[in-house]
């Protein structure tokens, strides 16, 4: 099943309590559910929405739903139990448009959500149809209905007409809508999680009597943890499983469980599902792995049907070390000490890894999902109810898939400016589907379409488990640098080279110490001291010298972080000095400070403070800079401004949609567009070449070049065929072309030798001089349009010099696109040279976005090379790939 409302036509999305509901359009085989829907009205309502009360105009509505499917109208339903809750249309009666739109919602179901739902689900699908604005009339008095459009988060104007009031709500969905929906999509999402991690109830099925069953296992966790509420196994043998009273059915329990630990065999898991939900169960956490395609629909649809949130299956648990619940519903060795960390995993190996990690460290953790084949629950879900539960300080991920990367990173964008954000980036050496072997294909890389997802939504991600924790030890205990600045102070010589070798090598800085700083540290440190940077404090430094060191380093105002690396020494011994307590001496630091112990036999520890903190404490400098890096981008990722999707006023979207459904019309699978077509749509969007012109024939050929000479009379050709991309590498360029001879013979030698293929060539001036860059777009399936740059010309591929961003771009995004590839210098006016033009160059990066969000068949573009000066930058060669594509709302509420 596609994410397309057209192609998937029923959803399943959450209330504002939590509540799962069904969406789909109105069929004529509904007409008798939905009449009596309207029926069951009270007369108010009925009032309300029809401006009377007459119980004729049920059957009218009905009618108009269930009416057979027509141009510009729309009917969309909410169920819950196969019972309609709600109806929202829309029927543009012959406009372009503009629609009408109306809303019903049951009687006492108001207030829960149902009709913001389904306007948001109608507004996409207006939106897919190019409908701008919904109307809607209402009576003045209807209050409910009115402050529905209100709060929508689209801008809305009203007319008042007597008793009536004329709604126009404008379809622009910008970021204040999103964010509105983001919110309600929130607020319903943790309500519905609820039941999963703070239950009231549990039941676990399938604990047996043997020893070594998951079932059991994962009982005995609940019981012996001190689960605070109420614990029953199903179990049709026994009626007592490890002191726990054990019940033949869910059915047959004493109180329904709000949730069921599912450890059954694979075939009995959809009915277990089926029974749970018959039964009123909220949530399930299903352990058993090897469901085949057959038995994991059945239980997602038992879980849909029912409106019970899933975790799993094939997962190791859920816990919640809240003391006044103590839930944990996991098979892990040991319970999970209590804390401040989230971690939610796919992983179960991953996942004991974590738990076990964060609990010998004593970071300890909030809550835990093993997320396992996540059909249901999804890091976006841990994400929203870490931001709420209002214990979580750091959310640590391991993500081997996304199911909606740009609504995740959405999300993770607002999480990570309150509380960090930590995951492991696994699957670095896949080298990436390619749409086609392009220059833009082949630089997207999944890699860099993750390392994207990341950056800009402020993830830390790191490369192993290890480096995950690391950095969480850093984060949870330290306050963030605020550049990458450091100190180093060190008892032994080696030790200081070490970890000024391992600082640089992660991108950190060692500068060198004011005149007034040397002053002060020679003042405080033994004979023999060096206090460049590293500072060799000497084995003779005292316990006492160490910590007013430390103390004036971490003062410094050139200085964001000091590492001390100690080494133990016979002298320390010998006088009774513990210079570990100089590093974990008392005073507030306002700046972090990390110990490295080359003898140390755990990679990273938290050494108690004496003001009651911790301090990071690693075993290799390597892992200490690493750690300390990812704090400095974070905390220059806070700092940054959030950026803004810029308006771009003169793009023409529906002139660029015709241009691709007439291409697609006539070329049903997709392919290249010709020089015509493609310059029609880069038009749309005002992104223009250098002047062009075809040639068929080589009398054609002499005709343009005359038209195109520039003052120096040179002209370029390339030859064009359907899916040549790579025309420097097919010979198929001839460039510094003089006189009509010269035209002529370039011509009949690429006719020649690339007879049959051949369709046409494109003459162009010759270029001035320029920095070539390239810039295109990849459309991937899951993660959306990734909008890449960098160098350009023939040697793009070879030198890898690219930066990637997801679309759509914000101006910050922009920036860093422009500035992160190494061959930025040149742009920026290395050597004294004029910089190029950045604005225009950022137009164009904004444009490339803009086209590749409004047009999902956009498989590909390639850009290359783009010629940039400072008078302004050019598009010297395009190359444009369509396929058929329905169009996506990824923002849409809606459950995987």
């Amino acid at each position: 099943m596609t994410d397309d409302l057209i192609d998937r036509p029923t959803v399943h999305a959450l209330l504002a309590d939590g509540t799962t509901v069904c969406i789909r359009p109105a069929r004529p085989s509904d007409h008798d559910q939905l009449q009596g829907f309207y029926e069951e009205m009270s007369p108010e309502n009925l009032r309300l929405r029809f401006f009377s009360a007459s119980r004729r105009s049920a059957a009218t509505a009905a009618g108009r739903a269930c009416a057979p499917a027509r141009p510009g109208y729309r009917a969309l339903l909410a169920e819950v139990d196969g019972r309609v809750i709600g109806l929202a249309e829309y029927d543009t009666a012959g406009e372009k448009d503009d629609a009408e739109v109306s809303i019903a919602v049951a009687d006492g179901l108001h207030h829960r959500g149902v009709g913001t739902l389904l306007v948001e689900h109608l507004a996409s699908a207006a939106c897919a149809e190019g409908i701008t604005t919904f109307t809607a009339d209402a009576l003045s008095e209807n209050h409910e209905v009115l402050r529905l459009f209100a709060d929508l988060g689209l801008r809305t104007s009203r007319r008042f007409e007597g008793p009536e009031v004329r709604c126009t709500v404008h379809l622009d969905q910008d970021d204040t809508y999103l964010s509105a929906v983001e919110a309600r999509g929130r607020a319903a999402d943790v309500a519905s999680l609820l039941p999963l991690l703070r239950p009231d109830a549990v039941a676990v099925v399938g604990a047996g009597r043997t020893p070594g069953s998951v079932g059991r296992a994962i009982l005995h966790h609940l019981h012996k943890g001190g689960f605070t509420r109420r614990l029953f196994a199903v179990n049709p043998r026994v009626t007592s499983v490890l002191g726990v009273p054990s019940h033949p059915s869910v059915a047959a329990l004493p109180k329904t469980p709000d949730l069921v630990i599912v450890a059954v065999p694979t075939g009995a898991v959809a009915a277990v599902a089926d029974e749970c939900g018959r039964a009123g169960v909220r949530a399930l956490v299903v352990v058993t792995a090897g469901l085949d395609h057959t038995q994991a629909r059945s239980l997602l649809d038992a879980c849909r049907t029912y409106g019970m949130r899933l975790v799993g299956p094939n997962c190791l648990g859920v816990s919640n070390t809240d003391p006044e619940l103590n839930l944990d519903a996991t098979f892990a060795a040991e319970h999970p000490r209590p804390g401040t960390a989230g971690v939610a995993v796919q992983s179960g190996g991953v996942g004991i890894a974590l738990l076990d990690g964060l609990s010998r460290l004593g970071v300890g953790v909030s809550s835990f999902v093993s997320l396992g084949d996540k059909f249901d629950v999804s890091g976006n879900d841990l994400l929203q109810w870490w931001e709420s539960d209002g214990r979580t300080d750091l959310a640590l991920l391991h993500l081997e898939s996304f199911g909606n990367p740009r609504a995740f990173s959405r999300t993770a964008r607002r999480v990570t400016r309150r509380i960090p954000v930590l995951t492991v980036d696994t699957g670095r050496t896949d080298a990436g589907r390619r749409a086609a072997a392009s220059h833009t294909a082949a630089a997207a890389t999944r890699t860099m379409t993750r390392g994207a997802l990341f950056t800009q939504a402020g993830i830390t991600a790191t490369r192993s488990v290890g480096e995950l924790l690391e950095t969480a030890a850093l984060l949870h205990s330290q306050p963030l640098p605020e550049g990458t600045r450091v100190a180093i102070v060190t008892n032994a010589g080696g030790a200081g080279v070490l970890a000024a070798d391992a600082c640089v090598e992660a991108g950190l800085a060692l500068p060198p110490f004011t005149p007034a700083m040397v002053d002060e540290l020679l003042g405080v440190l033994p004979d023999g001291a060096a206090v460049g940077n590293p500072v060799d404090a000497t084995a003779a430094v005292s316990e006492q010298q160490l910590t007013e060191c430390v103390d004036r380093l971490t003062r410094c105002t050139g200085i964001d972080a000091v590492v001390v690396a100690l080494v133990p020494t016979a002298v320390a011994v010998a006088t009774g000095d513990d210079l570990v307590r100089a590093v974990t001496a008392p005073g507030r630091r306002a700046r972090p400070v990390l110990a490295v112990r080359l003898e140390q036999d755990r990679s990273v520890r938290l050494l108690p403070a004496a003001d009651g903190g911790t301090i990071p404490s690693y075993a290799e400098p390597q892992a200490a800079a690493r750690a300390l890096a990812h704090a400095a981008d974070r905390a220059a990722w806070l700092a940054r401004p959030a950026g803004v999707v810029p308006v771009l006023d003169d793009v023409e979207t529906v002139r660029a949609r015709t241009v691709v459904e007439e291409y697609l019309a006539l070329t049903p699978d997709g392919g290249w567009l010709d020089p015509r077509a493609r310059a029609d749509l880069l038009a749309c969007y005002g992104i223009g070449q250098i002047p062009w012109a075809w040639a068929g024939t080589e009398d054609e050929a002499v005709l343009a070049a005359e038209r195109l000479r520039g003052l120096d009379g040179r002209v370029v050709m390339k030859a064009q065929w359907p899916g040549l991309v790579h025309k420097s590498a097919q010979h198929a360029v001839h460039l510094d072309l003089r006189g009509d001879s010269q035209v002529r013979a370039a011509f009949r030698d690429l006719a020649t030798r690339f007879d049959g293929l051949m369709t046409g060539a494109v003459l162009q001036p010759l270029a001035p001089r320029g920095t070539e860059l390239f810039a295109g777009v990849v459309q991937d399936e899951v993660f959306g349009p990734l909008v890449l740059f960098g160098l350009g010309g023939t040697a793009t591929e070879v030198l890898a010099d690219h930066a990637a961003r997801l679309a759509p771009l914000t101006d910050r995004d922009v920036h860093e696109l422009i500035t992160s590839p190494r061959c930025a210098p040149l742009l920026l006016g290395a050597n004294g040279s004029a910089p190029v033009d950045l604005e225009e160059l950022e137009q164009l990066l904004h444009r490339l976005s803009r086209m590749a969000c409004d047009l999902p068949q956009l498989a590909e573009v390639d850009f290359n090379p783009v010629l940039a000066a400072p008078g302004g930058v050019t598009v010297l060669d395009a190359r444009v790939r369509l396929v058929p594509r329905r169009p996506q709302d990824p923002y849409l509420r809606r459950l995987r």
